[in-house]
């Protein structure tokens, strides 16, 4: 039996990138709206890919593929570290690797083995969203790490609970 070669989502938007295909933009948000674009898996490619034809387009593309989102994603994390402040540094959008799955949290603390992911409601409030979050979530625990999820109203309306909350999670740290 003949198989048809398949290539992912990342891999097909940097071949995209190197035919010059104007469809680039337009694939990417198409993937976003499915709920199969992944910013971390597409940073990858580029990172083991340095040189190849398409490197520099596709880094431009998903550098401004949506940038009301990107504001909107930055200003909740903008807010955030400013609340974080109290409660210790940490990575932001820092690379990670758990059961073999690229993954590039909002905030890390590494040493702590702690995670905090922003989330809106335009972004997570799908069933998609929702159930890609939920086996992350899964598959970070399982790699020893401690998940919390933030929105917009527990920063306006509870910052001290979540620096409270925070600064615990951060003071016991699990042994390595």
């Amino acid at each position: 039996m003949d198989r048809v070669p398949c290539t992912g989502i990342a891999r097909t938007l940097l071949d995209l990138a190197a035919a010059k295909d104007r469809g680039l933009r337009h694939a990417i948000r198409q993937a976003e709206v499915e709920r199969k674009f992944d910013l971390g898996e597409v940073v990858e490619l580029l990172k083991r890919n340095k040189g190849r034809r398409g490197v520099g387009r596709l880094r431009l593309a998903i550098a401004d593929h949506d940038p009301q989102e990107q504001e909107t994603r930055l200003e909740l994390e903008r807010r955030l570290l400013r609340l974080f402040k109290r409660a210790g540094w940490p990575e932001v959008n820092g690379h990670l690797v758990a059961h073999g799955i690229s993954m590039m949290p909002d905030f890390l603390w590494r040493d702590a083995r702690l995670i905090v992911e922003a989330d809106s409601r335009r972004v997570h409030d799908t069933v998609a969203a929702f159930e890609k979050d939920r086996r992350r979530d899964q598959i970070l625990a399982a790699a020893g790490y401690t998940v919390i999820r933030v929105t917009w109203r527990q920063l306006r309306e509870e910052p001290a609970e979540l620096v409270k909350t925070l600064s615990t999670l951060l003071s016991h740290q699990p042994p390595r």
